[in-house]
């Protein structure tokens, strides 16, 4: 009896994660779209369905699919993980090909790219601290 009870609170916890991603997706989806100054309609036409569907989406009616959240985050700019909450961090195409150009340098010329950001960076910090 125990390992069905068990069995049932797993099922359970794990369709609570899936209902809260679902909502998270929809929210990020409306607010990203809002904040881009696009309509359902116009999303709906960039990925190839309709405003009625991203709506249903947005309210977490429906689910879309991994390929169809894909389409989203490519016609909005962002990435998926930024889609479904797993970041806050709001990176756009340039800013993701920015990443994809440093990964793939010599190793040596990334820790040369790393350092002068992490310095631009210990800067930035300082000057705020010091304004504040």
């Amino acid at each position: 009896m125990i390992h069905h009870s068990l069995i049932f609170e797993k099922i359970i916890l794990f369709q609570a994660v899936l209902i809260l991603i679902i909502m998270v997706l929809g929210e990020n989806m409306m607010l990203t779209r809002k904040k881009k100054g696009l309509s359902q309609a116009d999303l709906g036409r960039m990925i190839g369905t309709s405003g009625d569907v991203i709506g249903r989406y947005e309210r977490g009616d429906i689910t879309p699919s991994i390929d169809v959240v894909s389409k989203i985050s490519d016609a909005l700019e962002v990435s998926i993980d930024y889609l479904i909450g797993k970041t806050k961090m709001e990176l756009d195409k340039q800013a993701l090909k920015r990443l994809e150009d440093i990964s793939m340098l010599p190793e040596e010329n990334k820790k040369f790219i790393l350092n002068l950001i992490d310095m631009a960076l210990r800067d930035f910090k300082v000057k705020k601290a010091h304004n504040s």
